[in-house]
């Protein structure tokens, strides 16, 4: 892997560039609007319903993105892998500008309707779901095979600057008005859209013989039959979907620590602190030797994390925490990624993308929903206490489960492909054409 990404690299690679700075102001107004539904959701339901029931409107926000993910994602994948794929992201964003739109319409509505939000949630979902696979696919047809590494540590970087900085912007904003918040971030959107507009680069794959039902499942076949990439990502799953506290932080920040909507965007930007330094280091210092072993490590860092968070009641101690759960959760980020770009033919890539963004999309979405039931039940603290909990006996659970997860060893360039996929590459190679 090559040394600290830079501004070299993006001008070296004028396409990505572009790619990466555009897609990196799409997320910072995802993540702006994530925080204003969040926020506007709980406000409105406080009015009326005990934090409980207010904690579980928040959380069924993430089952409003996630149901449509789940039906069209492997529709998505197999588009992904048949259309344009600049294409299919320039679609998708208009939508998603639309959404924000309509959201900052309903917004200076004095009548607040909690069904009207849950519906604009569902279309971004669905938005959201065709979007990711292609978004995803594009990055290897921008950069040489020898750059993919350095691409994917920049692609990480800009996510979690994004989740960093995103909150806490919107956390400023929502304090003016949920308005200005949706506002702000149709801006971004906007923006992000203009520097797609202008890429030139060739995003057509190369359309493989078969029908949309055999594509989708030599896609679901390359992923079950690479048990090192399947056990990554369920792992991943079911870590973050018991221990992710993202829904709860309206909550924490409102009655639990009391600091009201600039700290909740400050609660919001603490995984993400952590998350970008590791992503920093990575970048630096990539995994090398024992990728397998310092991966269930770090997920049951992050076990502890949750746990320690649900249990404080000081906000800097709060924010650590956080920041030590994110930091966690983005070794398996590196290592998915890494695996699934680097391993994955580029004729496969959008189908097995879309699996592993329905992986990821699962575990935060129906993380939230999840915690959003549990804390109806047993009240937010108690809710991120047993994510924890949770989470340190899934990483047992699945040390046990995936063998070759917990001794897969180097991640990178084609040490990976040789030692970690050669069945999936036969199979793949017996199936399908050579791209």
């Amino acid at each position: 892997m090559t040394d600290t990404p830079s501004r070299a690299f993006l001008f070296r690679h004028r396409e990505f560039g572009l790619f990466w700075a555009g897609m990196g102001l799409v997320n910072l107004a995802v993540q702006i609007e994530a925080v204003t539904i969040g926020w506007q959701i709980y406000a409105i339901a406080r009015e009326t319903r005990s934090i409980e029931q207010s904690a579980f409107l928040v959380g069924m926000v993430g089952l409003a993105q996630f149901l449509p993910l789940f039906v069209l994602t492997l529709i998505a994948g197999s588009t992904a892998d048949r259309t344009d794929r600049r294409r299919i992201v320039l679609i998708t964003l208009g939508i998603e500008v639309l959404c924000v739109l309509a959201l900052l319409y309903f917004a200076l509505d004095p009548e607040e309707h909690l069904s009207k939000i849950f519906g604009v949630a569902a279309i971004f979902g669905a938005a959201r779901a065709f979007q990711q696979p292609a978004a995803s696919a594009i990055v290897p047809m921008l950069v040489p095979r020898s750059d993919m590494p350095q691409a994917i540590s920049l692609k990480s970087l800009a996510w979690q600057g994004a989740v960093i900085i995103g909150p806490w912007i919107g956390g400023l904003l929502v304090a003016a008005s949920t308005a200005t918040a949706y506002g702000g971030a149709a801006v971004f959107y906007a923006a992000g859209l203009v520097l797609l507009l202008t890429m030139r680069a060739d995003t057509r794959p190369v359309i493989q013989p078969g029908g949309r039902i055999e594509q989708i499942r030599e896609g679901l076949v390359y992923v079950w039959t690479n048990k090192i990439v399947f056990g990554a990502i369920s792992l991943d799953l079911v870590a973050v979907l018991l221990g992710g506290a993202t829904a709860l932080l309206p909550a924490f920040a409102s009655d639990v620590l009391g600091v009201g909507p600039e700290g909740f965007g400050i609660l919001r930007s603490g995984p993400a602190i952590g998350a970008a330094a590791v992503a920093l280091a990575l970048s630096r210092w990539p995994l090398r030797r024992r990728a397998g072993v310092r991966m269930f490590w770090s997920v049951a860092a992050f076990g502890l994390a949750t746990l320690v968070f649900a249990l404080s009641r000081n906000m800097v101690l709060s924010v650590v925490a956080l920041a030590a759960l994110g930091a966690a959760d983005m070794v398996s980020v590196y290592v998915r990624q890494t695996l699934v770009q680097i391993v994955t033919p580029d004729h496969l890539r959008g189908r097995v993308s879309a699996v592993s963004g329905l992986f990821v999309s699962g575990s935060n979405e129906l993380g939230e929903f999840e915690s959003g039931v549990v804390a109806r039940l047993i009240g937010p603290v108690g809710a991120a206490a047993f994510g924890g909990i949770g989470t340190l006996a899934v990483t047992g659970l699945w040390a046990r489960m995936f063998p070759d997860l917990r001794r897969a060893d180097r991640l990178d360039g084609e040490d990976a492909a040789t030692e970690t996929s050669p069945p999936v590459l036969a199979s793949a190679a017996a199936s399908t054409p050579a791209p």
